[in-house]
């Protein structure tokens, strides 16, 4: 008989099952998989796993979690192009003052008005800096060149590893389990 672990006092305040209550559910799978298992040593695996299953809950816990992960990765990707839509809107406001104050400095230089004063700001114009222009880069002396560090081409380290190449010093790690969902 399968018994509920979702009433309001066991959810998270987010309506998710808490982490104890996963683990919980997790050992409850575990010794009833084991039990039916030693009591019936010729079970196969498919009428084990749904005889488990039918007997807990943590197939329903499960569930739900991925569900409001794939609800969190919703409102990450909406929020993700909402960023972006700000980001372009940024960008265009930073872009519009540049060109007015472009503006204002070209009309300043023309008719050389070296300062205005308004009641909210102060603006003149002051001689520059020099900017350095490289005109052809083999004429530099080598002193003002800096030496880089090499860096490892790891792409093409694990091309060649998972190519059944041995190579010194490198190694190809244990493949970790991936959780896949898909929701079409």
């Amino acid at each position: 008989m399968k018994t509920s672990m979702w009433t309001n006092s066991s959810e998270a305040d987010n309506g998710e099952p808490r982490e104890s209550e996963v683990s919980f559910a997790a050992i409850r799978y575990r010794s009833i998989r084991d039990r039916i298992r030693a009591n019936d040593l010729h079970i196969d695996e498919q009428t084990l796993a749904d005889t488990v299953e039918g007997l807990t809950d943590l197939h329903e816990i499960i569930a739900a979690i991925i569900r409001s992960a794939l609800t969190d990765e919703a409102l990450a990707n909406g929020l993700k192009i909402r960023v972006s839509e700000m980001q372009e809107r940024l960008d265009r406001l930073q872009d519009r003052a540049s060109k007015r104050r472009q503006i204002a400095k070209d009309v300043m230089v023309e008719l050389d008005l070296k300062k205005i004063t308004a009641p909210d700001f102060t603006v003149s114009i002051r001689p520059g800096m020099p900017a350095l222009l490289v005109l052809d880069e083999g004429a530099v002396p080598s002193i003002y060149w800096e030496p880089r560090e090499p860096r490892l081409n790891r792409q093409e380290l694990l091309s060649d590893l998972k190519g059944g190449a041995d190579i010194n010093g490198v190694a190809l790690s244990n493949p970790e389990p991936v959780l896949n969902v898909r929701t079409k």
